[in-house]
């Protein structure tokens, strides 16, 4: 068998001189750095633990920038965050143990988002390896066990010359539709050892694109070019693989009606007469995409959130595109295509006919007005001109992270995203403490421009730590702390539920004078004065916080 070697990397002079004779003092911990560059990283996260030093001391031998927060979850958040936003693997460095562990919530959330983080924790010493059980300091009986159910792959490595290829090929699951979290773990004396390998050159790990059977693509447009009311749920997917101008230009090539998921926010435009926006949790939209003869879902699973908490029953043809296998038809019989959005957007919008409907603009318009009326009959104006006032403070291209607090759970439904990939929460797997450290690694990834993170006083105290990590890096990141006492969705959950909440209630610090012990400006501020105040706070430089004591409530749920 022939082997084209044309479009290898070619070494220069000094590259092959390094190779044969390679510099001295280097261990197993440059090997590491060595293949995140010659894979094209440039930033790292993470927090350094006695087992992980052999890593941390190749740092400085580096060109690699590095973003250390204090505790390991919220360097998962801010990795993952990074991972959204550029579309590129986001390294995270880990220590073994309790270290590692820490980053499990955050990784749950790489992984129900699709973010493409590729987290290395070191591990006992080889010998340890196996579950015998010899008592190292943060011994597991086996480790890697404990992050096998959440992420894509997990990788173990043994010797130094197996790092390379470890980091590539978990470099190329993290980036392969779906993207997603990746594991490699490598024993402490592994990446002490000095070593003479030759210095880690540029390396190919480009990940296989997954294109949709052509079969299926015919069969889905020969579906939505002869329906009589289409209809799209335009998921994640859709914003994880750039496809939401291939999106806009099928639509309306249908005329057919979009909703966007929690999710797939920004991936349609919000004022567009084809957009039902992201009223998910409405049975009127619920009744309109039941209604549809033929619904188009892509890059969503019709999860709990998307299907108004599984009440949707759709009654006509369903075609899911999705590039996770495991979520074809897992909640509804479908013509399921196994594609990444964009390619199969890209093929369908070649294959379906132009057809025309001068009705759908004016059934959205019905729609949205019976959403508005539901709502306005509510007594909701505080939380609508909160909302408001964040959307006329926040710059159009500028990114913002949600932690689940009430305000977010309104974001949700009612913020106007304006931008695909601008608007993002932790509504993958419901943790809370994401929005500030998932802000920071925004700004990491772009300090250009301001970052805005969103959080309620409880969650905040999950992340308050990172505003030392703010101030470090003079990162620009505005953090509205919306400060109502206790977990207020919780608290409107308990009392529904059961009459009255228990355990909801909790005692909080002053928040502007905390921010201001970190050298970070901070304002209290109120409803009327919130949207100057936060526009003020974006507009300067490095990291803010603005405090609103309020009380918001839920608009009222239509799945019971």
């Amino acid at each position: 068998m022939s082997h084209d070697h044309d479009d290898r990397p070619r070494l220069t002079e000094a590259q092959a001189e390094a190779a044969l004779n390679p510099p001295p003092g280097r261990n197993g911990g440059d090997l590491v750095v060595e293949s995140l560059q010659g894979l094209g990283a440039t930033t790292v996260f993470g927090l350094p633990g006695q087992h992980a030093l052999g890593m941390f001391d190749a740092l400085r031998r580096s060109s690699l920038s590095y973003v250390g927060l204090r505790v390991e979850n919220n360097a998962g958040f801010a990795a993952d965050a990074y991972g959204r936003i550029t579309g590129e693997v986001a390294p995270l460095l880990l220590s073994t143990g309790p270290g590692a562990l820490t980053s499990l919530a955050a990784l749950q959330e790489a992984a129900a988002a699709s973010a493409p983080v590729l987290a290395i924790s070191s591990q006992i010493p080889t010998a340890g390896l196996g579950g015998g059980r010899h008592g190292y300091l943060h011994e597991l009986r086996d480790q890697k066990a404990s992050f096998r159910d959440v992420v894509k792959s997990v990788h173990t490595v043994r010797t130094a010359s197996q790092i390379p290829s470890a980091i590539a090929a978990a470099w190329e699951s993290a980036l392969t539709a779906p993207h997603g979290p990746v594991w490699i773990e490598i024993p402490q004396d592994v990446l002490l050892a000095e070593t003479t390998l030759p210095p880690v050159s540029a390396m190919d790990a480009t990940p296989r694109e997954l294109y949709p059977r052509p079969e299926l693509t015919l069969a889905a447009a020969r579906l939505l070019s002869r329906a009589e009311r289409p209809a799209i749920v335009a998921g994640g997917g859709v914003v994880r693989s750039d496809a939401s101008g291939k999106l806009l230009a099928l639509a309306e090539k249908l005329d057919a009606p979009v909703v966007t998921t929690f999710g797939g926010k920004g991936a349609f435009p919000w004022e567009h007469p084809l957009s039902l926006q992201s009223w998910l949790e409405d049975r009127h939209t619920t009744d309109f995409l039941e209604s549809a003869d033929v619904l188009l879902v892509i890059g969503s699973g019709l999860g709990e959130l998307s299907s108004n908490y599984h009440t949707f029953s759709p009654r006509g043809r369903v075609i899911q595109i999705e590039a996770d296998a495991g979520k074809l038809e897992s909640n509804h019989p479908a013509l399921g295509i196994h594609s990444d959005a964009r390619e199969a957007l890209a093929d369908l919008l070649e294959a379906v006919e132009t057809r025309e409907d001068p009705t759908a603009p004016r059934r959205v318009r019905t729609l949205l007005e019976q959403v508005r009326a539901r709502i306005e009959a509510q007594d909701l104006t505080l939380e609508q001109r909160v909302l408001a006032s964040v959307r006329e403070a926040l710059p159009d291209t500028a990114p913002s992270f949600w932690d689940m607090t009430i305000l977010a759970y309104w974001a949700w439904s009612a913020f106007d995203a304006r931008h695909p990939n601008t608007m993002h929460s932790a509504q993958g797997a419901g943790g809370l403490g994401y929005a500030f450290p998932a802000a920071l690694g925004a700004a990491a990834a772009d300090p250009s421009r301001p970052v805005l993170a969103v959080s309620g006083d409880g969650g905040s105290m999950y992340s308050i730590a990172e505003l030392a990590t703010a101030r470090q890096y003079d990162l620009p990141v505005t953090w509205l702390i919306v400060d109502d006492g206790g977990y207020g969705i919780l608290r409107e959950y308990m009392t529904g539920a059961f009459g009255e909440a228990t355990a909801t209630e909790l005692a909080r610090p002053d928040f502007v004078a905390l921010a201001e012990s970190f050298g970070v400006p901070a304002v209290r501020t109120s409803p009327d004065a919130l949207a100057a105040d936060l526009a003020k706070a974006l507009a300067e430089p490095g990291p803010s916080v603005v405090v609103l004591p309020a009380l918001l409530r839920m608009f009222a749920p239509t799945h019971l």
